[in-house]
């Protein structure tokens, strides 16, 4: 019998294979943390040394309070500015105050300090530099995001640290950058548990706005206790933020950029969980955007671990459609679990 369903499988395999690889974009096609049409040019121009239209940018994203771009934006300029800063040194120079610059200043601060041996020793020392950032910008949250990460860097206490996020959620009650940082001091990994972070998770998600990426803090959640080997702990939650950050997902464009990270890890999520059908068709709403998260956290190459995965998965539903069935029906959740990363 071993044999015959062995055989079975291969022919499946064989003959939907090809239709499933059909309706995702070719592996040379896939990008990682593809920047979108207003971050490409100041990227570009960062590249040759002129950070005006990094600083234009920010400053739009400040005055019209887009505080989720803003933070996404930063996050980028920081990470292209850690092997190539000239042209940050350069804003800095002619602009010593730009509550832009000192934002991005604080960013890439706090990332060296983070991939630092001495890491709560650094960090330490970078509060004057977030306060600077806080205080240049008044009404935007995102230094208070960089406080939350400090603050979980630099050991501080539960007190402290819910001193932080009532600044926070005093500026914007639904931040997404704000709230994932929350979620990752009260995660297992650092000062909380994983049934902590999950009520954390699901309330917020409960409070969250319609189509809010806040939708899908409990996939995080579940990511997390996925990611140290203990998912059977909250299988039941561990799906139920899986259905949720679906439902998010179908809300947005297939291939459009804005959930590509939450689309990510659903994917990664998905795949623990063995729901394959499910996996195969965030895969295609992603299209050609992959991100480093969540794959820089269960591999070197994140970029190769999502084709690897989305491989695996198109495998998965080949072997397991009927020969004769045309159609697809969505995986059980009873089924073997993924064992991808």
């Amino acid at each position: 019998m071993s044999l015959l369903r062995a055989l079975i499988g291969t022919a499946r395999l064989v003959r939907h294979a090809p239709r499933l690889a059909a309706v995702l974009p070719p592996d040379d096609d896939v990008l990682l943390d593809a920047p979108d049409g207003r971050l490409a040019p100041a990227l570009v121009a960062a590249a040759l040394a002129d950070p005006g239209p990094a600083a234009r940018l920010l400053a739009a994203t400040r005055e019209a309070a887009e505080w989720e771009n803003r933070d996404r934006y930063v996050a980028r300029l920081a990470t292209f500015a850690y092997n190539r800063d000239d042209w940050l040194a350069q804003w800095l120079s002619a602009a010593p105050r730009d509550p832009d610059a000192l934002l991005v200043k604080a960013q890439l601060a706090m990332r060296k300090a983070w991939d630092s041996p001495a890491r709560a020793e650094r960090l330490r020392e970078l509060g004057p530099m977030i306060d600077a950032a806080a205080e240049a910008a008044p009404r935007d949250p995102v230094p208070w995001r960089l406080a939350l990460d400090h603050a979980r860097g630099t050991h501080a206490a539960h007190t402290e640290f819910e001193t932080l996020w009532e600044q926070a959620v005093r500026r914007s009650p639904h931040h997404y950058g704000c709230h994932v940082a929350a979620l990752k001091y009260l995660s297992a990994q650092w000062y909380g548990s994983h049934s902590e972070c999950f009520d954390f998770a699901e309330q917020a998600a409960e409070d969250a706005l319609p189509g809010s990426l806040i939708q899908a803090l409990p996939a995080r959640a579940a990511f997390a206790e996925l990611l140290v080997g203990t998912g059977r702990l909250h299988e039941d939650r561990i799906d139920a933020a899986a259905d949720r950050a679906v439902a998010l997902s179908a809300a947005y464009p297939v291939g459009d950029p804005w959930p590509a990270e939450v689309r990510n890890l659903l994917v990664y999520v998905l795949v623990r969980r063995g729901r394959w059908d499910e996996a195969l068709e965030e895969f295609r709403r992603l299209g050609p955007c992959a991100t480093s998260f969540p794959w820089t956290l269960v591999g070197e190459d994140p970029l190769a671990r999502f084709l690897a995965a989305r491989d695996a998965v198109r495998v998965e539903v080949a072997r397991s459609t009927p020969l004769r069935e045309a159609g697809r029906g969505r995986a059980g959740r009873g089924g073997p679990r993924g064992h991808y990363a």
